[in-house]
């Protein structure tokens, strides 16, 4: 493989020449600047990015960290962050948490090691403050995704969970639903304490009663426990619930499966909504739609913003709404 000395042979210049070519910077003369160029075609030579970010300082590399890279939401999440980077010029490296706080606190160790520039998170829960404590100590600069950390104050892109939730259960309770089962994400996550108070207002305002046998904690993975329903199917007539609101889409299609083993049809034996489009089935849920890909796309826009030093703001936040988009699975 070439080195830059070999360059600087070949064009007969110094490799500090080579240097001012390659990163654009100082006075170069347009024939030098050329037969630099055509010893580096000539010699296939490529630059050395780790020893430039060594005097540069950057590396032109964002990480972004989410919790499943398989889940529909952070699919679109991570094709927006991506193409606004390459807008930007820079490049994005891609991290799964699984939801595991030891798996995302080895990954944000490896980030401070690889010298990123910046880092795009979407928190396992309210447990990753200390890991971007870390990021802070170091000087790294973030942006947090999705998830709000409790008792953290950043630059954050959200979704309007309350909003969602509200719109989510106004359709089935106008529908005629009174009973209507919650399949919740865990309490150490932001979104899934919003969705929850959002479904309990949400009753409040209908004059519904609140069933605590109707509320269950699950966690957000695609592999989802699936006793719930059969507690749920097991209810006396004078419980059971006529429709499900889950919280997310990995939930949903665990629990409608569960559902249809059962021999149960959606939505003439139990009506069912969710957060969050999911994938293949997305023409038959019910469900308030985020904008994922937005939310990439404008963390990555915020996040260059304070790595350049384009924003004197701190604590930026971005609220974006969901669509409420009415399909098969409730009708």
């Amino acid at each position: 493989m070439a080195t830059i000395y070999d360059v600087a042979k070949l064009a007969e210049v110094s490799p500090m020449t080579v240097s001012r070519v390659i990163n654009q910077k100082g006075p170069i003369s347009k024939s030098t600047k050329l037969k630099v160029e055509q010893a580096i075609e000539t010699l296939n030579y490529i630059p050395n990015k780790t020893a430039r970010s060594l005097i540069s300082k950057t590396t032109k590399i964002l990480s972004l960290l989410i919790t499943d890279i398989s889940n529909p939401f952070f699919t679109k999440v991570a094709r927006g962050a991506e193409d606004k980077a390459l807008q930007l010029g820079y490049q994005v490296i891609f991290s799964n948490s699984d939801e595991d706080i030891n798996k995302e606190s080895k990954y944000i160790q490896m980030l401070l090691e690889s010298r990123v520039d910046g880092v795009l998170i979407a928190p396992s829960g309210d447990h990753s403050k200390k890991n971007v404590q870390k990021l802070i100590k170091n000087r790294i600069p973030f942006v947090i995704l999705d998830r709000e950390i409790n008792g953290l104050e950043s630059d954050i892109v959200l979704g309007n969970s309350h909003e969602g939730t509200r719109g989510l259960m106004k359709h089935l309770i106008e529908n005629g639903h009174k009973k209507i089962a919650l399949i919740n994400g865990p309490s150490h996550i932001s979104t899934a304490r919003e969705r929850k108070q959002a479904y309990i207002e949400s009753l409040q305002f209908y004059n519904l009663p609140v069933v605590e046998a109707l509320i269950f904690e699950t966690d957000y993975k695609q592999r989802s426990e699936t006793t719930i329903i059969d507690i749920l199917l097991d209810l006396p007539a004078s419980l059971k619930p006529t429709a499900i609101f889950a919280a997310n889409n990995f939930i949903a299609v665990t629990m409608m499966k569960k559902l249809k083993e059962r021999g149960l049809n959606i939505p003439k034996d139990m009506a069912f909504v969710c957060f969050d489009d999911v994938g293949p089935m997305s023409d038959f849920f019910t469900v308030a739609a985020q904008p994922a890909y937005d939310f990439g796309y404008l963390g990555v826009q915020m996040l260059v913003d304070k790595i350049e030093g384009n924003s004197s703001q701190n604590n930026r936040k971005i609220v974006l709404p969901p669509e409420i988009v009415i399909r098969e699975s409730s009708l």
